[in-house]
């Protein structure tokens, strides 16, 4: 990772996540170390054969949760977009004022005989982002940071809630988990220059920092769903 070569820049953006040079010293320990946790005790039943489902995550900024998901056996498309607004507000400048309810998300469309709702939730608990931090992520804060999982009906929330409960009552982390569960509304994709940004940017500053640990830490902790090679939106 070419890092040194941006080091002297007082400020790192591109039109979304940022990393301000003051914070770079924190920063440059890499993301949030994963978290060995159990799999869900209560999961959706086995799908079949040639239908396809789809989850709707929020965890911070969506670069380095669809880099993750586009890298996870069984998963067909991941889509950065706005969940939990409007049509009508759904861009991100708009998103990024925090007064719109959108939450910066990645919708997954994904095989359910090759990994289940409630596996893509453990990666997303334990590798995606740190579900114990309110209305941030890193060095991102705002409501369009939340850690939110939007449900499609009424399989997924119970298997949502379920794992919540598993885990803080396991004490899986160091503080409750803050994760909202709200039912999914709508979902608008992203700008096109949002999309595959993390595979197509593995050296930009933010991602370097914050989102290639991660996929460090899926291919360590969940081996059997890591593939090297990523499914990509373009």
């Amino acid at each position: 990772m070419r890092l040194a070569a941006f080091l002297s820049t007082a400020i790192f953006q591109v039109t979304a996540c940022t990393v301000p040079a003051s914070a770079l010293g924190g920063a440059l320990g890499g993301a949030t170390p994963a978290v060995n946790i159990p799999a869900p005790a209560v999961d959706e039943p086995a799908g079949a054969p040639g239908v396809h489902e789809t989850a709707l995550l929020a965890g911070g900024c969506f670069w380095g949760v669809q880099g993750v998901f586009e890298h996870v056996t069984g998963v067909d498309r991941a889509v950065s977009g706005y969940a939990g607004g409007a049509a009508s507000t759904a861009n991100y400048d708009m998103v990024s004022t925090g007064t719109t309810g959108h939450a910066e998300s990645v919708q997954i469309t994904y095989d359910p005989t090759r990994i289940t709702y409630g596996q893509l939730l453990q990666i997303y608990f334990s590798v995606v982002h740190d579900p114990t931090q309110l209305d941030k992520q890193g060095p991102d804060t705002g409501t369009q940071y939340r850690s939110a999982i939007f449900t499609n009906d009424d399989t997924q929330k119970h298997v949502a809630e379920a794992y919540i409960a598993q885990l803080d009552k396991a004490k899986a982390f160091d503080a409750p988990i803050v994760t909202r569960i709200e039912s999914a509304s709508g979902f608008f994709p992203a700008e096109a220059h949002h999309q595959d940004f993390m595979n197509a940017n593995p050296d930009y500053p933010y991602i370097a920092i914050n989102d290639m640990p991660k996929l460090d830490n899926l291919q360590r902790q969940f081996p059997d769903f890591y593939r090297e090679k990523p499914v990509l939106v373009s």
